[in-house]
């Protein structure tokens, strides 16, 4: 399946929102154009990042990315420079977009019994089975 459609910053776009960007430098595997048009594609469709369609590099490298940015503060800065020069005019939801850990004891993911239900569980209580109405 071939991608056709959807936001997309152009070359001419970009040209009036990169000083906020850092310098590219080094080895880097898609240029901050591509990676932009990744970070919009992800916004748009709302897919996993595995899903991400191979024309914006390695999934892995973008989401390495983003992470780094939104912890140096470029992501908002850059959303708000993109607002601001009109070529995003939707409110974005950053928490959609920024990979944030969250860390969980294994015990957090088991069931916790409610009061209710442990009303229910004992002899005549309040929606006891035995308890007559």
């Amino acid at each position: 399946m071939i991608y056709t459609g959807g936001m997309e910053i152009t070359a001419e776009q970009y040209d009036k929102i990169k000083d906020v960007l850092p310098a590219q430098r080094g080895n880097v595997e898609i240029d901050n154009i591509t990676f932009l048009n990744a970070l919009l594609y992800i916004a748009e469709n709302g897919c996993k990042w595995r899903a991400l369609p191979e024309r914006f590099g390695k999934w892995n490298t973008v989401y390495r990315r983003l992470d780094r940015w939104a912890k140096n503060g470029v992501i908002e800065k850059l959303f708000d420079k993109m607002r601001k020069e009109r070529i995003l005019t939707a409110k974005t939801d950053l928490t959609a977009l920024v990979p944030r850990g969250v860390k969980v004891r294994p015990d957090a993911a088991k069931k916790r019994s409610s009061s209710r239900s442990k009303a229910a569980r004992r002899p005549g209580g309040k929606n006891s089975p035995d308890r007559r109405r």
